[in-house]
């Protein structure tokens, strides 16, 4: 790292809140003097050992010490890695949301449901449109991604420019709207940039991310090759190109559509709402109108491509689904790839839609919303930052990009592999990290928030591992006597009926320590459940 330098002006913060050494989670702090501008609000899903975890949010700790600083919430785009902490997270850092058009829709949505939209203002910004929030000065770049509406940030502080990519790819031909403006990149790094933040997910891959309308091309392919087929296709909600291209696919070949999933329903009719979205007339239809129409004349787009227990695509493939039956009638596309984490969950959901009879496709359906090598050099080679600071990634992502901009002639010292958590203060002569603030993972459980800490979830664990064995006993303190008991009961340890050996002896096992207890005129209730447990754990273990 390089050494500090002294200077007399202030120095520009950068504080990762969360998302990196991980997919998802997205939150950063930019601080100068009195004033933060926070960039994303993001979740994560639970990994398999989080029992009983609905969603993963960030500790803003950092935030709501410092709540008379933070000016802003200022969101790149609207996938729930980057927006689906903020109804929780605005309940106690209630400021104002900067965001694009359909951005700002969704997000939207999302306070509506938890009874928000009267409290937290909204701000729909273009792009090329600029923000001043206290010392900072916020301007919207154009990008593309897998989502409609996707910025990147220059952020303008008095220490210098910062540019955030947000998600991005360079897509020259995107399916709505227009291409990423590089044009701008090139003329901010032209004023001089302090650092670039540069989306990693696709770092070690070499290479072009290739254009969204290749997919409209293998669709229309697909549904050329299965005219006496039910199609059904599932893909992330948010993708609404993709979305787009289907539909468009389905009319062509003269298809009633069915969208299915709630959140595949929502962000459609957000989208068609706004105007990012044409559906042609009399193409969507109801799902309770499927029985009207032959099967090879309907799509359905579902929610479910990730495998999620309790998705649309999840509930046909194993039965439980009331409107919706596989069979061999069916084409199935998973237009996704798994994230990772995610393959033994998809991989499920492909066999049970083997196992019913349906043909299934899920290679040449996709393309990332990611930038690969050559793109992040674009990116670089334009912005021609001071400092590189990857982000957006697990850690062998950011390794990987750190590696791609020491090809670019970058020194070492220049370039920071930061983790949650890390303070780095730097302006144009240097930058170093500082310190450290408190980070770490809330659990959502249900309607609970934070009320499930690692001590919950461990016995959660312990108890999926080793199951329970609970002792009953009925005690008499004022006579000193055992009046009931011990009974055993067993949940996931043994199958109680082909153990009651063990089950006996250990039940006489527990009689002689109470005995012994007793006959030590020993009438704490604690003492004697100490000796219970210890006694049936030394037995059992």
């Amino acid at each position: 790292m390089k050494k500090r330098v002294q200077s007399n002006s202030s120095k520009l913060k950068i504080i990762p809140l969360g998302g990196l050494e991980q997919i998802g989670m997205n939150i950063t702090a930019f601080e100068y003097e009195d004033c933060i501008v926070v960039v994303d609000c993001g979740l994560s899903f639970p990994e398999d050992d989080m029992l009983g975890i609905d969603l993963v949010i960030p500790d803003v700790t950092y935030l709501k010490d410092n709540l008379e600083k933070v000016k802003a919430f200022v969101i790149t785009h609207g996938h729930e890695d980057h927006i689906g902490a903020l109804p929780y997270v605005l309940k106690d850092i209630p400021v104002p949301i900067y965001a694009t058009k359909l951005t700002i829709g969704i997000i939207e949505n999302k306070l509506r449901e938890h009874g928000l939209e009267r409290v937290v203002k909204r701000k729909v910004v273009k792009f090329g449109q600029h923000v001043n929030l206290g010392q900072f000065r916020i301007e919207f770049i154009k990008t593309n991604h897998s989502i409609v509406d996707a910025a990147a940030l220059a952020i303008y502080s008095p220490a210098g420019i910062v540019v955030h990519t947000g998600d991005f790819k360079v897509d020259y031909t995107p399916v709505f709207g227009d291409a990423i403006d590089l044009q701008r990149f090139g003329e901010i790094g032209k004023k001089g940039v302090l650092a670039l933040m540069c989306d990693s997910t696709n770092a070690e891959r070499p290479g072009f991310t290739p254009s969204e309308r290749t997919v409209g091309v293998t669709f229309d392919h697909i549904f050329m090759d299965h005219t006496n087929t039910r199609i059904i296709i599932a893909t992330f909600a948010s993708n609404v190109d993709r979305v787009r291209q289907i539909i468009n696919s389905a009319y062509k070949y003269g298809r009633k559509v069915v969208v299915e999933g709630r959140s595949m329903v929502s962000i459609i009719e957000t989208a068609s709402s706004l105007g990012y979205l044409n559906i042609p007339d009399n193409t969507l239809i109801d799902i309770e109108q499927l029985k009207n129409y032959p099967d090879e004349k309907t799509v359905l787009i579902t929610t479910g491509s990730q495998g999620e227990s309790m998705a649309a695509l999840s509930r046909m493939a194993n039965g439980m689904h009331k409107k919706v039956t596989i069979g061999p009638q069916d084409t199935v596309i998973f237009s996704s790839h798994p994230i990772p984490g995610n393959e033994k969950a998809v991989s499920n959901v492909i066999n049970m839609l083997y196992a019913k009879g349906a043909d299934v496709i899920f290679q040449d359906t996709h393309v990332s919303g990611h930038a690969c090598q050559e793109e992040i050099k674009l990116i670089y080679s334009l912005v021609k930052p001071k400092y590189a600071i990857p982000v957006h990634g697990e850690y062998r992502h950011l390794k990987a990009q750190a590696a791609l901009v020491r090809e670019l002639g970058y020194d070492k010292d220049n370039i920071f592999i930061l983790q949650s958590g890390e303070v780095l203060e730097l302006d144009d002569h240097s930058a170093e990290i500082t310190g450290k603030v408190p980070v770490g993972d809330i659990f959502v459980d249900g309607l609970g928030v934070g009320d499930v800490g690692n001590v919950v979830l461990r016995d959660r664990q312990r108890l999926a591992e080793d199951g329970i064995m609970i002792v009953v006993i009925g005690l008499d303190s004022y006579n000193n006597l055992i009046v009931a008991g011990p009974e055993i009961v067993s949940r996931g340890f043994v199958y109680v009926k082909e153990a009651d050996e063990l089950l006996d002896e250990a039940r006489q096992i527990l009689e002689d320590a109470l005995d012994d207890c007793m006959s030590k005129k020993i009438t704490d209730w604690g003492k004697i459940k100490t000796v219970v447990k210890d006694t049936a754990g030394d037995f059992v273990c």
